[in-house]
């Protein structure tokens, strides 16, 4: 059956990231839609104004946009967007995709996720003003590409920018009228130095709903590393 995904990227990210992965469904015959996040990739809204509700929006938009109901999927800290978006219009939505990513309860932040095995935390270099973060230069690579092509790691470093804090402070607010009718499928990661394998297996437990888990043998962006096996995945949800 072919299907529309709406694709949502994840934190010091932007659009760009989904094209080997978008070219993989469309060859299996699917409709694709990416999109940058406000203050990602070029698009113009100011640092100082990026909130969780903001991207919300954003990708509420674009799925309203489509003739039916879409599969969303949300990478890493779209997690959390992509849960809220199903809190607001479950309706339209077939199908949640989490990669590697956030799996919230109600009421909790991505800063709520404690995660020890993960490089992220002790490579966040905040901003003076705290509003936004970077990660170290050293740790941009070994956290987001150690299993891509040179190429792409570079790609990587170059589309590196400020990431604004607020969305990562932001409590999501789920019910089970709502958020919990969607059904979702996880995609784990068993390399990732991101949100780490062990935490995404806790998130799992916890939530207790997932309708189906799949695995792939890599880091935290399977996009970028494995587009074919990822795009197999999703062909067959």
């Amino acid at each position: 059956m072919k299907r529309t995904f709406v694709l949502v990227h994840g934190a010091w990210s932007g659009e760009y990231a989904w094209d080997l992965l978008r070219a993989q469904l469309e060859q299996l015959g699917h409709r694709v839609v990416t999109f940058n996040l406000p203050g990602h990739g070029g698009e113009p809204t100011p640092l100082a104004e990026l909130t969780l509700e903001r991207y919300v929006a954003a990708t509420i938009a674009h799925v309203s946009a489509e003739a039916g109901p879409v599969v969303l999927v949300g990478h890493s800290m779209a997690g959390m967007i992509i849960s809220q978006v199903a809190e607001y219009v479950p309706s339209q939505l077939a199908r949640l995709v989490y990669l590697c990513a956030y799996l919230p309860q109600n009421g909790q932040s991505a800063f709520d996720f404690a995660d020890p095995d993960s490089l992220l935390p002790p490579n966040l270099v905040v901003s003076a003003d705290q509003r936004s973060a970077t990660i170290e230069p050293a740790a941009i690579v070994p956290i987001f590409a150690a299993d891509c092509p040179p190429a792409i790691q570079q790609l990587v470093v170059a589309r590196h920018q400020p990431e604004a804090l607020a969305p990562f402070q932001a409590k999501v607010t789920l019910t089970e009228a709502n958020f919990g009718q969607v059904l979702k499928c996880y995609i784990e990661t068993l390399h990732d130095a991101g949100i780490s394998t062990n935490l995404q297996r806790q998130m799992l437990l916890i939530n207790g709903t997932v309708a189906d888990v799949a695995a792939l043998d890599c880091g935290h962006s399977p996009h970028l590393a494995k587009p074919a096996e990822l795009a197999a995945i999703l062909d067959s949800i």
